[in-house]
């Protein structure tokens, strides 16, 4: 599917799988919707499913900053579902997720959340205090506009467990290029500027929920999702064994196994 206005935005979709059965796929930041097509191999049987780029990622527009970055990619996804779906999301595409489901529960047959990047659900932990100084150096590289250090200390927390001098040149260089996407959804992340975690808000799920991590995640997500899961009523929390955050790269399989037990497909 060529690029294309949806909700506004120029943006790239595309569809692929033979289920009836919809599913929308919502990627992690500095990715693209190409990430899902290991999941999306082991899923094709059973599902249709289509994912999109977010703003300022993959084929999709650069991002203009004409409003709240979260908010936005939210609209895209809520304008492509033509009938009730299984939102599917990873990291920060995962808070998207949350976001289409809390404004439109009736687009939204279930939630699969991986590894959702609502750090400040976790505030009143001394994990959270931990995860900000593990961060601060990325922050200050940022700050400092030395972007390839900034992204170099970025996927050393948040990448697939590749030395970053391992990775391909042009890799590198496309996440150097969109590293700049990781501040503009900090005030989602770190602040919870849409009270998607605030008293209340977990506890209005009513979709089937389903929490993914990785095993060697970093803490502040199994504090995350250990908030989420006291909160939400109906949840379902798996760890995927030898998988970091980038679960739905390295383990496809595990993912998709989980996915389709889930929705039972």
């Amino acid at each position: 599917m060529p690029q294309e206005r949806v909700a506004g935005f120029p943006t790239y979709w595309a569809k692929t799988g033979q289920g009836v059965r919809r599913a929308l796929f919502i990627h992690c930041s500095l990715a693209h919707s190409g990430a899902w097509k290991g999941v999306q191999a082991q899923l094709a049987p059973k599902l249709s499913m289509l994912s999109y780029d977010l703003p300022g990622h993959g084929r999709s527009a650069d991002w203009d900053r004409r409003g709240d970055f979260q908010t936005v990619s939210a609209d895209i996804g809520t304008a492509l579902i033509d009938q009730r779906a299984d939102l599917i999301g990873h990291s920060f595409g995962a808070t998207v997720a949350m976001r289409i489901a809390a404004c439109h529960p009736e687009k939204v047959r279930s939630l699969t959340l991986i590894e959702p990047v609502l750090f400040a659900a976790a505030r009143a932990t001394p994990v959270f205090a931990a995860h900000m100084a593990e961060m601060a150096p990325f922050g200050a590289a940022m700050q400092a506009e030395d972007l390839e250090t900034a992204t170099r200390l970025f996927n050393r927390v948040w990448g697939a467990g590749i030395p970053w001098d391992a990775i391909p040149q042009a890799q590198r260089d496309a996440m150097v290029q969109r590293i700049h996407m990781i501040p503009e959804g900090a005030d989602v992340t770190n602040e919870d500027i849409h009270a998607q975690a605030t008293p209340g808000a977990l506890e209005a799920i009513r979709q089937p929920v389903l929490l993914i991590e990785g095993a060697q995640s970093p803490p502040i997500v199994g504090a995350v999702h250990s908030v989420f899961a006291a909160r939400i009523p109906n949840v379902r929390r798996v760890v995927v064994a030898g998988a970091g955050h980038m679960a739905p790269v390295t383990h496809p399989k595990a993912v998709a196994g989980e996915i389709a037990d889930f929705l039972k497909v």
